[in-house]
């Protein structure tokens, strides 16, 4: 039996990847909650293991050679995480390479625009109209290229794998993207698939009690909002 993987964590779509790998694999895993909104994310010894100050982070006990491995940043762990079960990451080259690309995606374009969307939708402390316009045709646009890739396809990249889980658990706040679900109905049919699979319900649900209501937290908002480089 293999020792639980400890994961770094709060509930929000980068988390949400994770815990989603982890219930879809079936490894054990205990949650180190790391609560963004009161600055948990600081403390020394979770820098030690995520030097960005940003959760998700992984330690597996079990890593490579039998010693112990911490890994940070949400698509660096989905991959480990494949390659160490050689679940959800094909082991063919170019299937593999198919994969990454829609996983890259997600971390480097879909994540960010989608993340500013709601910033300067919800949470930014002055509407500035050119700002919200900018990410929210950014947002369209993204849906618009998610769309068309899913036309003839189940998933995103062959079988179901770490792309999948990494735009679900962003996709899945349409709602709050200023996204009208109607105008990309493939993305909303995979949506219903994704969704429906049990172990991503109960990845979900992993920590959804602690999840605060940002647009009123404003502590938590100085927290998140405006950091600087910290000596």
């Amino acid at each position: 039996m293999p020792n639980p993987i400890e994961l770094y964590y709060w509930p929000t779509p980068n988390g949400w990847k994770i815990t989603i790998f982890l219930e879809e694999a079936g490894l054990p895993y205990v949650v180190k909650y790391v609560n963004i909104g009161r600055g948990e994310q600081f403390d020394p010894a979770f820098l030690a293991i995520s030097p960005n100050n940003r959760m998700p982070a992984i330690v597996d006990p079990d890593g490579p050679d039998g010693r112990p491995i911490s890994v940070f940043e949400s698509g660096a762990i989905l991959q480990y995480l494949g390659r160490k079960t050689g679940k959800f990451y094909p082991a063919d080259e170019r299937a593999r390479v198919e994969v990454e690309e829609w996983l890259m995606w997600q971390v480097a374009g879909l994540g960010p625009m989608l993340g500013q969307n709601h910033h300067f939708r919800n949470y930014a402390p002055e509407k500035i109209p050119y700002a919200i316009r900018r990410y929210e045709d950014e947002a369209n646009r993204l849906y618009g290229v998610l769309n068309t890739r899913l036309k003839g396809r189940e998933y995103v990249a062959g079988d179901y794998s770490i792309a999948d889980m990494a735009i679900v658990a962003w996709t899945r706040g349409w709602q709050q993207q200023g996204i009208d679900i109607a105008e990309f109905p493939e993305v909303g049919a995979w949506l219903g698939r994704i969704l429906a699979r049990p172990a991503v319900q109960r990845a979900l649900a992993v920590g959804e009690d602690k999840r605060m209501n940002l647009a009123e937290d404003k502590e938590a908002q100085k927290v998140l909002f405006g950091q600087r480089a910290r000596g």
